[in-house]
């Protein structure tokens, strides 16, 4: 199960997801985050995969759709706290290429 809590820290939306990013929970994350954006105006999405041990393709695409909704805007997805085998998964999904990995929430904040 999916839970997430999201935050506006500096103007960026920040996203701290426990448990699975999986077909299950997409949709929440979608409607989640969307309305977070719509509602902030924020351009920029933190993405804090402490408590994320698995994600599937659903998963995937729900972080690939928002970050094609936020590109055209200028805006970048920041990663933090990625589990090597999530890592591993996002890596041979070639989703390294647009997203931005930091150590922390502090330290993705001061470099973006």
């Amino acid at each position: 199960m999916l839970k997430l809590v999201t935050v506006m820290k500096q103007g960026v939306l920040v996203v701290r997801l426990t448990g699975e990013l999986d077909v299950c929970g997409a949709n929440e994350f979608r409607a989640v985050v969307d309305e977070a954006l719509e509602a902030s105006g924020a351009k920029h999405i933190l993405l804090n995969m402490q408590g994320v041990n698995f994600i599937d393709s659903s998963g995937l695409g729900v972080i690939l759709g928002r970050y094609r909704h936020i590109a055209p805007l200028g805006g970048k997805i920041l990663v933090v706290h990625l589990a090597p085998q999530v890592q591993r998964i996002f890596e041979l999904a070639g989703l390294m290429k647009i997203l931005n990995i930091y150590q922390s929430e502090d330290q993705a904040l001061e470099l973006l």
